[in-house]
This record gives structure tokens, C-alpha cells and sequence, in this order.
């Protein structure tokens, strides 16, 4: 399967103490390049905690989490740069990065890793169209020489600030909200602007997409919409997705990969059909006891 044989991201042994609480304990997977990876778990199973060290809002206690942009991550490659004590390194096309050693910043504009929230963070007083745009300010920042150079009006700066307004654009017609572009997106329905949260963090053009409950709080319908948009991501911009959530509908209806956490250990790791029929994540969202497992296996339980 591709998430095992030429993985964008390899999570290895992360764990993550708050005190004398492990929220996370010896977590290792993979997300493979160009596939949906869902993280699924009841409740306080260290989902999004998992999600805040790969994104650098948490450094995590130990464990390693290798990006490579291009091809698979060659083992000594590996090594020597966590040998050498860098965040990054280059190796031709290539490039390697351990998440766990980059600010938050770095990992989003040098790794290429965008993220949305479980509640919706949008500039809810701008445009839909302004929210795209703002999206992409480290290109119009680049375009203008981080100066003031684009307020005369630089031809670089220029040219990339109509960049920037058609992507925008191209968005907004792609989750169905050209007609909308002027309007607040606090003024939005909810649906739409989780729509809109998703397509801000597609306008920095990201390798990795990590969505924390994208379809949190939708309708079956809207549900169904966020599952055309995913798909679309996957299948016509190649961009790898790795989402949280609890709707069973979508992270069976899209997923490639699904990896399964309780109590911040992963229990089950694989396929959808293989991760649905796993005794021990039946006993895990039936709230069973661990020696009830091998009953939920042979279906002796209720």
C-alpha cells in the first residue's frame, strides 16, 4: 500500500507528558503520500494532542517525526540529520524535516504543513475573498522584499498580488462561494465556512493538510459536501490529508489509512475494512473492559 512504502510523514515513538499525565505514549505511524489518514479514538485519546506536536503548537517530551517532501526518507539520510543536531536539510530535490525541532511557523512555511482547529478560526470581519488572500502573505511578503515596496507599486509585488486574488478565486468557486466572496465570513452558514477554513489553509499551497473535525457539527448533507471536497484535494491537487474525526461516515468513505488511539496508545492501524473489523476498536468505542475483548471478537457481547 502507498501509506507503507513511500510515506510523506513518519511519526516514531512520540510521546507527550503534561506533568504526570502521558497524553500520548510511544505513538508510531505513518501518513502516506497522497492518501486520506484519519486518527480516530473516543474521547481524550490524544487525537488532537497528537495533531498540536506534528504542527509545533506542542514540542512533544520524546519521539521523532520525519517529513519528506519527495520520495522516501532514505534511513541514513535520516540519521545524519538528526545527527547533526539541524531542523532541516536538503538533499538534492529533496528535502528532510524533523517537526519535532521546528517553531510553528517553520513547519507551516518551510515544511508545507497547514492546519485547521476543532472551532472555527476565520477572520470572521473580512470577505471570504480576504480571508483567501490573507492566506497567502508570505508570498506577497516575498513578492514585495519583506519591505514596503509593494505600496509602489513593484511589479513583482504586482504580478503576484493577481496571483494571489485568482487563487482566491479559484477556491471560492470550488466550495461553491463565488457568489459570496464580498460577504463577511461571519455572515456565512456555518457549513460554509468550514468549507471556506479549509480552502484558507489549501491557499498556502501545503503538501500536508491536517484537519481537526472538519465535518464537526455539519448535516448529512454537508457532511456529504466536505467528502466531495476532500476527495477533490486528494485527486486533482495530490495533497496529502491527515484529519481527526468522529463522523464514521466520512472517515470511512474517504480514508486510505486509519489509525486508531485510546488513552494516547494506538490500538489498531491500517486499512478502513481492517481498522472496522478490529476487535479491540469495537471493545474501545463500546467502552468494554480489555478482558472482554476476545467475547467482542467472537460477538458474545450485546
Amino acid at each position: 500500500m502507498r501509506w507503507e512504502t513511500a510515506p510523506l510523514l513518519e511519526i516514531e515513538h512520540l510521546t507527550m507528558r503534561f506533568g504526570g499525565l502521558i497524553a500520548v505514549n510511544d505513538v508510531s505511524f505513518a501518513a502516506g503520500r497522497g492518501d486520506i489518514t484519519a486518527i480516530i479514538g473516543p474521547n481524550g485519546a490524544g487525537k488532537t494532542t497528537v495533531f498540536n506536536c506534528i504542527t509545533g503548537f506542542y514540542k512533544p517530551t520524546s519521539g521523532r517525526m520525519v517529513m519528506s517532501h519527495t520520495g522516501n526518507a532514505a534511513a541514513d539520510e535520516v540519521a545524519a540529520l538528526t545527527r547533526s543536531g539541524a531542523r532541516f536539510r536538503r538533499y538534492g530535490e529533496n528535502a528532510l524535516f524533523l517537526l519535532e525541532r521546528m517553531p510553528d511557523f517553520e513547519i507551516a512555511a518551510k515544511a508545507r504543513v497547514a492546519r485547521t482547529f476543532q472551532n472555527i478560526r476565520l477572520f470572521t470581519g473580512m470577505t471570504a475573498l480576504e480571508n483567501l488572500i490573507v492566506a497567502q502573505h508570505n508570498t506577497l511578503m516575498e513578492a514585495s522584499g519583506w519591505t514596503v515596496l509593494g505600496l509602489i507599486g513593484l511589479p513583482r509585488y504586482t504580478r503576484a498580488e493577481h496571483a494571489a486574488i485568482e487563487r482566491a478565486r479559484y477556491w471560492l468557486d470550488l466550495i461553491g462561494l463565488t457568489a459570496r466572496a464580498d460577504d463577511s465570513a461571519g455572515s456565512l452558514p456555518y457549513g460554509d465556512q468550514r468549507r471556506l477554513e479549509i480552502a484558507r489553509a489549501m491557499c498556502s499551497d501545503p503538501l500536508l493538510l491536517c484537519l481537526d473535525e472538519p465535518a464537526a457539527g455539519l448535516n448529512p448533507r454537508e457532511s456529504a459536501e466536505l467528502n466531495k471536497l476532500l476527495k477533490t484535494i486528494q485527486r486533482e491537487h495530490g495533497t496529502s490529508i491527515l484529519l481527526i474525526e468522529h463522523d464514521m461516515s466520512v472517515v470511512m468513505g474517504i480514508s486510505d489509512h486509519v489509525v486508531v488511539l485510546e488513552y494516547g496508545i494506538k490500538i489498531s492501524d491500517g486499512t478502513p475494512e481492517h481498522v472496522r473489523n478490529d476487535p479491540k476498536v469495537i471493545a474501545a468505542y463500546l467502552g468494554v473492559e480489555d478482558d472482554e475483548v476476545e467475547a467482542v471478537a467472537k460477538g458474545e457481547l450485546p
